[in-house]
């Protein structure tokens, strides 16, 4: 008797915990990777060439998650941002910051970010949210002309040991969604194979990868790093399509920027989730968030570290 009381109340602990995991829309990021990749499908999820979705957001028109397709990764949106993806958290955190100019100078904002904490005491859990929106202001004022931050990878850390989730949300339906999402420090350039006919755009670049190997990069960015014209034929190696495993991050896949050269711009983010154990709630950490340019057209790399929110060291 003694036994079988002891297991249905280790069952009913595991049952609770499931509970608090087991979110609609989110997915689990295993602390090692998945079984070939970092990253996992999110809206990607079921791409074909007979619907890109998106591919990466080279490619429209394509048809936004549903509660009935599209939505890996995708949770129904809240009453509001303020408000948490999960019943039962309490807001502890809230900031609004300006994105400054990848090159460090403060002297312009080139767009915003909101960065919010929810805490569920009673399970000793957190959700971090976060949601980038960009203007149409120059990113980098040492080079002639305009340039137009394109957020590519949006990258959190402090999870190191943390079993964690994530998902997304869309507030507006002008922006792309989330494409993947992964377990690691290092975001992955995609490319179309060009932008001449809508075809190619809808069609990865020689040897990209939807989802990188988990091999040896280690780096910030990795793939080609010049600009790239429109009717060029993007290809890359199969060495710079990977990214190893870093369970202290989780990088985000989209496309965020107020003016795009594929015309398919979309200058708010989703709002992203990230829920993890905590036992008190984060605090504002040095460089926790990482906006990352891949240089998915006629750009080449740039990162913008901020200050966030988070749960362990970044």
């Amino acid at each position: 008797m003694k036994m079988s009381l002891l297991k249905l109340a280790i069952l009913e602990t595991l049952g609770q915990t499931m509970n608090v995991y087991a979110a609609p829309g989110f997915v689990g990021l295993p602390i090692t990777g998945f079984a070939s990749s970092a990253y996992t499908n999110c809206f990607n999820d079921g791409k074909s060439a007979a619907d890109p979705r998106g591919n990466f957001g080279s490619y429209s028109p394509y048809l936004l998650p549903t509660t009935t397709m599209n939505n890996t990764c995708w949770v129904v949106k809240p009453a509001a941002e303020l408000v948490s993806p999960i019943a039962g958290y309490t807001l502890v955190g809230s900031r609004t910051v300006n994105i400054p100019r990848a090159t460090g100078d403060s002297s312009a904002t080139i767009g915003t970010l909101v960065d919010y904490v929810w805490r569920n005491s009673s399970a000793n859990m957190c959700i971090i949210g976060t949601r980038v929106t960009m203007i149409g202001i120059d990113h980098d004022n040492t080079l002639a002309g305009t340039q137009y931050f394109q957020a590519n990878d949006l990258v959190r850390g402090g999870f190191s040991g943390l079993e964690v989730n994530a998902g997304y949300a869309l507030f507006t339906q002008s922006g792309f969604p989330v494409f993947r999402v992964g377990r690691t420090f290092t975001s992955v350039q995609h490319r179309a194979l060009s932008y001449v006919t809508a075809w190619d755009r809808a069609q990865d670049g020689v040897n990209y990868l939807d989802l990188p190997t988990k091999t040896s990069v280690t780096v910030n960015i990795t793939g080609e790093n010049f600009p790239i014209s429109s009717t060029a034929i993007a290809s890359t190696t199969l060495a710079t399509q990977d990214a190893m495993v870093n369970d202290n991050w989780v990088d985000f896949t989209m496309e965020v920027t107020s003016v795009d050269a594929d015309t398919s711009a979309g200058a708010v983010s989703p709002f992203t989730y990230i829920q993890a154990p905590c036992a008190t709630s984060p605090t504002v950490k040095t460089g926790a968030i990482r906006l990352r340019q891949t240089a998915q057209e006629n750009t080449t790399f740039k990162e913008i570290i901020m200050d966030g929110y988070a749960i362990g060291t970044p």
